[in-house]
């Protein structure tokens, strides 16, 4: 039932965490519409073409100011994600969680309420986006420690396949929620989601339970010598069906009885420890590119269909949450396989591979009919969040874990913490390189998107080489054992 609970908590907490980044995508063809399309100025006689438009975005360089906006945010996240996850090791993981949702919850209504108090300054949204991208690196090292807390390895990647819906879910609601005051106020598009994420991290700090020792029951194992044992399994499904079981068979009754003896508490791991965990470094660069790509979308998708298919503002918003219900289903599919084979790098190598063709596709043909546009943006988010949704559940916790560490459970809020953060600077880079490359034209970011996605490929590819030996060892012992 623990288990449960954590699992819902913190879906529902990083599911309001990204409910309240995907309006400013959804606002932006708002904040500088085709104001010919409207008829003349109704307040003067001039001819002016961005009369409805939102100053200080009423400029030929709103692109650029857009790209602002959006790196402003996500360079402030990149930096902050480095300092939270050591933060995150060395505070009570509930107060640090609901503290940073109340707080992202208040900068996310100060950028909508721009608009009720009609402000044009271009500094006043940049410095919200900048305070908003701190508190909210809060996020994903802590959910992530949380669960990996509570789940060992067995199914490790399909249970965070899954979880790590709670993306293209908030993607999805945030889309849906913005737009429907889009088009009437669209500072509602913001508080409303500023509310929703503050009123979740007070459900959080009530309810979360951290660690299972927390309330008697047994921590899971993690890792061993050959895989998944059954009696990792047995002791997973007594915890959960059963109730508390201490490692030793004791009951909860009998524990209770017999003192406690202090046990001396790990430390937490450093920076650099942390890096010389085999596979961090390549899991993190290629993390870097494939968050460019899926970023570059979660951000820029909606202007493009805008641009490239006329939709309304609202209709394109509703047509981008089809981008996020391919990765839901990318990121059930890479973890099921990864579990299945034990081979996460393969996983998303492969999937990175057939990304490229398929947004180079979406680009040329996506846009002939809406039923080809619906299947391509599936697809492609499928294949572009699949690998990203890997990265930053399944093998961030497994690399926490690893048995480098020799048990120490220190260590998977600051991994958690490097491959995120190291995704966040390419998270940074894919919406400003979009902002400066679109005014060339449309073909030349898909460009830099499939370039990415190869860049992404090649780095994983001495993991994926060590995989495959390890594979083709594993037959050979198998083989010699049968005979």
């Amino acid at each position: 039932r623990y288990r449960g609970l954590t699992l819902v908590l913190t879906f529902l907490c990083y599911t309001s965490y990204h409910l309240s980044r995907k309006p400013i995508s959804i606002v932006k063809s708002q904040l500088h519409p085709n104001c010919s399309a409207l008829g003349p100025n109704p307040h003067n006689d001039s001819n002016s073409s961005t009369w409805c438009s939102w100053a200080p975005f009423d400029g030929d360089n709103y692109k650029e100011l857009f790209g602002a906006l959006d790196n402003a945010f996500l360079v402030a996240y990149a930096i902050g994600m480095f300092i939270s996850g050591i933060f995150g090791e060395r505070l009570p993981l509930r107060y640090y969680l609901s503290g940073g949702m109340v707080l992202s919850g208040l900068f996310t209504a100060l950028f909508g309420l721009g608009y009720f108090w009609n402000i044009h300054v271009l500094w006043y949204f940049i410095i919200v986006q900048v305070c908003n991208g701190l508190v909210q690196t809060t996020g994903w090292p802590a959910v992530v420690t949380c669960v990996g807390n509570w789940f060992g390895k067995g199914k490790r990647g399909l249970i965070m396949g899954i979880w790590n819906s709670h993306t293209s879910v908030g993607n999805i609601l945030g889309s849906l929620i913005a737009g429907v005051w889009v088009s009437s106020a669209w500072g509602l598009s913001f508080i409303v989601p500023g509310i929703i994420i503050a009123a979740v991290g007070i459900i959080c700090f009530f309810f979360l339970v951290e660690y299972p020792e927390d309330v008697g029951c047994s921590p899971p194992l993690h890792h061993d010598a050959g895989g998944v044992t059954s009696s990792e399994k047995d002791l997973e499904g007594v915890t959960s069906n059963e109730g508390p079981l201490s490692i030793s068979g004791q009951s909860s009754t009998d524990r209770s009885d017999s003192p406690k003896e202090p046990a001396e508490e790990p430390e937490a791991i450093s920076f650099l420890g942390a890096l010389r965990i085999p596979g961090v470094v390549e899991f993190s660069l290629c993390l870097l590119f494939a968050k460019l790509v899926s970023y570059t979308f979660l951000y820029w998708l909606p202007l493009y269909i805008v641009n490239v298919a006329h939709f309304s503002a609202k209709e394109a918003g509703d047509l981008s949450t089809l981008f996020d219900v391919g990765g839901i289903l990318g990121g059930i599919f890479a973890g099921l396989i990864s579990d299945y084979t034990g081979g996460r790098a393969t996983t998303c190598c492969v999937m990175l591979v057939i990304a490229a063709p398929m947004l180079f596709l979406y680009n040329h043909v996506g846009q002939n009919g809406i039923g080809i546009s619906i299947a391509m943006l599936i697809v492609c988010g499928a294949l572009v969040n699949g690998p990203y949704a890997l990265i930053t559940t399944a093998v961030s916790a497994d690399l926490g874990t690893h048995e480098s560490l020799k048990g120490n459970a220190k260590a998977l809020s600051t991994v958690t913490a490097i491959i995120d953060g190291t995704g966040s600077i390419g998270a940074a880079l894919g919406p400003l390189l979009a902002g400066l490359i679109s005014p060339t034209g449309w073909n030349n970011v898909f460009y830099m998107l499939i370039a990415a996605d190869v860049l992404a490929c090649l780095l994983l590819a001495r993991v994926v080489v060590k995989e495959v030996r390890g594979w083709f060892g594993c037959m050979a012992r198998k083989r010699g054992y049968v005979r």
